[in-house]
């Protein structure tokens, strides 16, 4: 028993698939410790926590609609803004301006939800296009650098991000001006996110739309990076330029692709927040939302599905920080320090996979060296399954 539990912990599919879980626990046993150390109560912190996210549920009471219903308002923003830059990540990019290309799918949203006067068939999907192809094309610039000159990323899409700041501050007061000189105009109703049955459902929460258009967007990006063509030749790219040039793939070509299909998914970001949330654009504010992201998407390890989930919990914890804090005498600053506690985790997942190996070779009665020949005894029959699986499929096409 104690060697096929060894054997789960000194395989590396599951130590990968074991580093955000244990990043997570790590984060919220640090974060009691400090609370122990300042003289907090750790458990009446969390459950205050738990209650500022979904509600009691103690005898009689299974939740709060509207608490669960914010918590799903943060948690779409995330999601997108991670799925952003974990596409980013997944093909070789590091896309530092998801807060920008964000900003600028949000105004051009805005835009057309303020200016244009059609039905919302018609006007709502207009806006969320507007949003997408001003984020991809907010990205093409740093993309093209990145393609012809090899311009690092991280320099241009964090200058854009500025950029993006003043050009809406400028823009905005000419085009969409509002009631005051820091904010647009409302958008029209026909351009909102927001339906009645949603917001009735989760007791007037600002619940919409997003939170499906989210959870699509998740599915097709895993869809297009593990099932065609065109996400194997981005990710083959992105782990060697060279060996995929060799192979005959459009290098420069995919890296502008990785990057817009990043950058739409940020602008698409904006448009959930913008016409889901807030309703109008604040001039002169860099959306944090962006870099959210980047911590979403590392404890996701990169993967869309990962993105859901780590987008619910940081969701779940921006969404119910401060009853904590009204509720107790904890600093609203500990779920930030939680949140940090457990990317630092997630980011040194190669310390994390050492700390399970060990404790899979404690956990397994035999020599080193018998432990070694056992693990790569297993990844050997892995491989051999794979190969086998493939070739099944492959006489499977044929036959069709």
């Amino acid at each position: 028993m104690l060697n096929k539990i060894a054997l789960f912990f000194l395989d590396d599919d599951n130590q990968n698939k074991m580093i955000p879980f244990l990043s997570i626990l790590l984060g919220f046993i640090i974060g009691g410790l400090l609370l122990i150390i300042f003289k907090y109560n750790p458990v009446e912190a969390y459950q205050k926590l738990i209650e500022g996210g979904f509600g009691k549920f103690s005898e009689g009471e299974f939740g709060d609609m509207r608490r669960i219903g914010q918590t799903l308002l943060s948690t779409t923003g995330l999601i997108l803004t991670g799925l952003s830059v974990a596409f980013a990540f997944r093909t070789g990019m590091f896309n530092i301006g998801a807060s920008g290309q964000l900003l600028m799918g949000g105004f051009v949203a805005t835009l057309i939800g303020v200016v244009l006067e059609l039905p919302k068939i018609i006007h709502l999907p207009l806006a969320l296009l507007g949003a997408i192809v001003a984020g991809a094309l907010w990205a093409y610039l740093p993309a093209l650098l990145k393609a012809k000159f090899r311009i690092h990323e991280v320099v241009t899409t964090i200058m854009m991000n500025w950029i993006a700041v003043w050009t809406v501050y400028y823009f905005v007061p000419i085009l969409i001006p509002g009631h005051y000189d820091t904010e647009s105009a409302i958008i029209k109703p026909t351009a909102s996110l927001r339906v009645e049955w949603l917001t009735e459902m989760f007791d007037k929460s600002f619940v919409n739309l997003g939170i499906f258009i989210a959870i699509i967007a998740a599915v097709i990006i895993w869809f297009v990076l593990d099932r065609t063509t065109f996400g194997y030749e981005l990710k083959a790219v992105g782990y060697n330029k060279d060996a995929a040039k060799y192979a005959g793939i459009k290098v420069d070509r995919n890296i502008i692709f990785s990057m817009m299909i990043s950058g739409a998914l940020a602008g698409l970001a904006g448009a959930t927040y913008y016409l889901g949330y807030s309703q109008n654009l604040k001039i002169g504010e860099l959306p944090s939302l962006g870099f959210d992201g980047i911590a979403v998407s590392l404890l996701a390890l990169n993967t869309p599905l990962g993105v859901l989930l780590s987008g619910a919990l940081f969701g779940f914890m921006n969404a119910a920080k401060s009853f904590m804090t009204a509720s107790t005498d904890v600093p609203n600053e500990l779920v930030p320090i939680i949140m940090a506690i457990i990317i630092y985790f997630a980011a040194t997942n190669l310390m994390i996979k050492s700390w399970i190996k060990k404790l899979g070779q404690l956990l397994f009665r035999q020599p080193k060296k018998a432990i070694q020949q056992t693990v790569d005894d297993v990844d050997s029959i892995k491989k051999e399954d794979s190969v086998e699986k493939k070739e099944i499929d492959n006489k499977k096409g044929g036959d069709k």
